[in-house]
């Protein structure tokens, strides 16, 4: 086995191609996590352009690419998933059958040390290193809409006739009620930006799109357009104002769900909601198997999923200083956030602390 370590433009366009190809069949493969859009070379190329240290190595043998392992790293040899902090899905994309020695890979790549928090099941050589399992609800439409409402109607009824009623309720309010999946007006997408920003710091959150490099990451993944890979931003409107948005990332079969959020003007119509909903109408009409909601407890999520999926947090290190130290630092903190988000007694409290926070901060910038 050879493994070689790149940059991400000098990857040919055969290994793009590889690479894409074991994604679309990896639901036939068994190992369907792999269609994941945040594992495409789409979005690695694309972080490539805003972060520095972006890193693909690639595993050859006689039968040429066997696998990509894309990563971030600094100059002291710590490694970091591709995106960490904003990316839903970490990993390695191989072809089926395929096995390797995790710290072997890590010398490969010039890493003392490789950390994760979005890793896919599937990849047992890095599993090894987790800390903690996190369930990602997902919303499964592979045999149609209908299919899925009508099993969200037995296991929700109320939560069901509820959402639809306001959205026809919406519709008497303020106009026509219209959808649109795949929305190319860049007015929109700075619209959603503006509230999911708003709503960062209403509850006491730190705001993403205050950071230059992941606001200029989605207008380079909102231009992104081919059959395996797309940024995808869709809208809800009513009488032709944006009500409610959502900018997600989409393979072959999986719309990953990334940043939704909504006017809170017509919070009481429930509009993040009706938005999902019209969302798995639409996927589930493009031959999406399912969407992926990501990791995170929220009550929107619980409503909307047909099940969940594992997703993996830990590190893979060598017996090296530079891995001690990260650890060191590291590991207290991620333990303590973990603990609170795990434990209702904690989290609830925390929670209301940080919308308070945020309210405290709002009313201090009028």
């Amino acid at each position: 086995m050879n493994i070689t370590v790149h940059r991400p433009g000098e990857l040919t366009a055969a290994d793009r191609a590889a690479w894409t190809a074991w994604q679309s069949k990896a639901h036939l493969n068994g190992s369907p996590e792999l269609a994941n859009p945040f594992l495409s070379p789409e979005f690695t190329l694309s972080l490539g352009h805003e972060r520095r240290g972006v890193r693909i190595a690639v595993a050859r043998d006689a039968g040429g690419p066997a696998a990509f392992f894309p990563f971030q790293r600094t100059v002291t040899g710590v490694g970091r998933a591709v995106g960490l902090g904003v990316s839903d899905c970490q990993g390695l994309v191989h072809r089926p059958g395929f096995t390797w020695d995790a710290r072997e890979l890590l010398r490969a790549c010039g890493l003392a040390v490789w950390e994760f928090d979005h890793l896919a099941s599937g990849q047992g050589p890095f599993e090894a290193g987790a800390r903690g399992v996190f369930p990602s609800p997902v919303m499964d439409v592979d045999q149609g809409y209908e299919v899925y409402l009508g099993r969200l109607r037995e296991r929700s009824p109320k939560f069901t006739r509820t959402t639809l009623a306001k959205e026809r309720k919406l519709g008497r309010d303020h106009g026509p009620v219209r959808y649109v999946h795949d929305e190319r007006d860049p007015r929109a997408l700075a619209a959603l930006m503006g509230w999911k920003s708003a709503q960062y710091r209403r509850t006491g959150r730190s705001d993403r799109f205050a950071h230059p490099w992941i606001t200029q990451l989605v207008h380079r993944l909102f231009h992104s357009r081919g059959e395996s890979f797309a940024g995808v931003l869709s809208v809800l409107y009513a009488a032709d104002v944006p009500v409610a948005a959502h900018f997600g990332l989409r393979s072959e079969r999986v719309l990953a769900c990334w940043f939704p959020a909504y006017d809170p003007a017509f919070a009481k119509y429930s509009p993040g909601l009706v938005l999902h909903l019209r969302m798995a109408e639409a996927a589930a009409a493009d031959g999406i198997a399912y969407l992926d909601l990501g990791r995170g407890q929220k009550e929107y999520k619980d409503s909307l999923k047909t099940r969940e999926i594992d997703v993996f947090e830990g590190r893979v290190a060598l017996r090296h200083p530079v891995a001690f130290g990260h650890t060191a630092r590291r590991a207290p903190v991620r333990a303590l956030r973990n603990t609170v988000l795990s434990r209702p007694e904690l989290f609830d409290p925390a929670d209301k602390l940080l919308k308070r926070m945020g309210k405290i901060r709002s009313r201090g910038r009028e």
